[in-house]
């Protein structure tokens, strides 16, 4: 029940987000908005709908997890492009002298502020949501040994490590206080220095584009519990095809109308954390 709620609950927060970049929030400007105006096109629930059927649900139709290598390597390199990205802007106005100095300790000023520091806690669980598939790729790894597997799972480890870090280091530094909860969201306005407008797109698509493409690695595990946990006994998923399109076709269903319902990322964090 645990990996169900976990792993549902990420997939929902990768729809906000893709909702919130794409189509926009209440205070930030989506990139629909910009490219083509206000209209049908950039209304959030069209956008994830569209984004749901059209993109995730023929990756998450797939049986095997190694079907979605290529997926997940591209949807890494995204996530690096995104990190480089973010960095040189840091960099560029840091030698500018563009970036206010950041706090650099906790705000216990207020009870309010105190209470959304103890909110992180169940956040940062949430690196654990893909530990659930280390399982299944040691079963379809090639020439699968422990020693292999440790040695994949230590080099994932640190690459994830160096990736959000750095993304919490530059989006930190290039926003400070300002920081959203989705800091994708801030990138809607000036940065400050040249090719602004080409940046802010480069990061919020790619971005997005990594996100669709590691959703369906996350929503793997998580149908392969929910068909464990209601279907036990029964076959392996693997050998019945029309179990596991349906299982898929409600999962993203149940998906889709929570991202719709839950107003931020920052709840759903707190919930599934």
């Amino acid at each position: 029940i645990c990996i169900i709620v976990n792993n549902a609950g990420v997939l929902v927060v990768y729809l906000i987000i893709i909702g919130d970049v794409m189509s926009g929030s209440l205070h930030h400007v989506g990139v629909f908005d910009q490219w083509l105006g206000d209209g049908f096109w950039d209304h959030r629930k069209l956008v994830i709908l569209v984004v749901v059927v059209v993109f995730l649900a023929p990756l998450c139709a797939l049986d095997k997890i190694d079907s979605l290598s290529l997926t997940s390597a591209a949807s890494v390199a995204l996530a690096v492009v995104f990190v480089v990205v973010c960095f040189i802007i840091a960099f560029v106005k840091l030698i500018e002298g563009k970036i206010e100095s950041p706090r650099m300790t906790p705000d216990f000023g207020s009870k309010q502020a105190i209470l959304d520091l103890l909110v992180v806690i169940p956040i940062m669980t949430n690196a654990y949501v893909c530990h659930f598939n280390v399982q299944p790729i040691y079963n379809e790894l090639e020439g699968r040994s422990p020693q292999k597997m440790n040695r994949v799972g230590r080099i994932t480890t640190v690459l994830c490590v160096v990736v959000y870090a750095s993304t919490a280091i530059s989006g930190y530094l290039l926003f400070g206080k300002d920081t959203e909860s989705d800091v994708l969201t801030n990138f809607d306005k000036d940065l400050g220095i040249r090719f602004s407008s080409a940046l802010n797109y480069i990061v919020r698509i790619g971005y997005i584009l990594h996100l669709v493409l590691v959703l369906p690695v996350v929503h793997f595990s998580l149908r392969q519990t929910v068909d464990v946990l209601v279907f036990e006994g029964s076959a392996p998923l693997s050998e019945s095809r029309k179990r596991s399109l349906a299982l898929t076709a409600v999962l993203l269903a149940l998906i889709y109308f929570g991202s719709t319902m839950i107003p931020n990322i920052w709840t759903a964090f707190k919930f599934t954390g």
